[in-house]
């Protein structure tokens, strides 16, 4: 297997609001939603440099694999979004909580010499903004 991933699934309670939370909230690009004539088949795409982003109902993902059906558990993983300052750290925790985010932690200055904050998306999806810089951020 090569070291890849290019397509990154969330599970949501409610597609419709989370894309809105995304798209209208965060600016993510996508098509819609689509596949909603198939039974678990509704789904939205946002094209991410490098990767495309998936939401997919919770009930959806339980019905294709056979697992239970389960709650969100924030701590299991977090995703993260690297920018160009802690500047921009502070705006995009803002856009965040603008669009329906709740901010677990405000941005701070970080032990490794960054700067960093999280918020969860509305389905307690845990995101970290961060400067860090050591990285070149595009």
């Amino acid at each position: 297997m090569k070291p890849r991933i290019t397509v990154l699934t969330l599970t949501v309670a409610d597609l419709e609001r989370a894309f809105d939370f995304y798209h209208r909230g965060l600016g993510f690009p996508s098509e819609g939603i689509i596949g909603t004539e198939f039974e678990n088949g509704a789904v939205a795409f946002f094209d991410l440099p490098g990767l495309k982003l998936a939401l997919w109902p919770r009930r959806s993902l339980s019905a294709d694999t056979g697992l239970p059906l389960g709650g969100p558990q924030p701590t299991e993983i977090s995703l993260g979004h690297n920018v160009a300052s802690a500047d921009e750290v502070d705006l995009v925790l803002e856009q965040a909580r603008t669009a329906g985010a709740t901010i677990v932690k405000p941005g701070q200055a970080t032990f490794w010499g960054g700067y960093a904050g999280y918020f969860l998306d509305p389905d307690s999806h845990l995101w970290e903004v961060a400067w860090n810089p050591a990285w070149e951020t595009p």
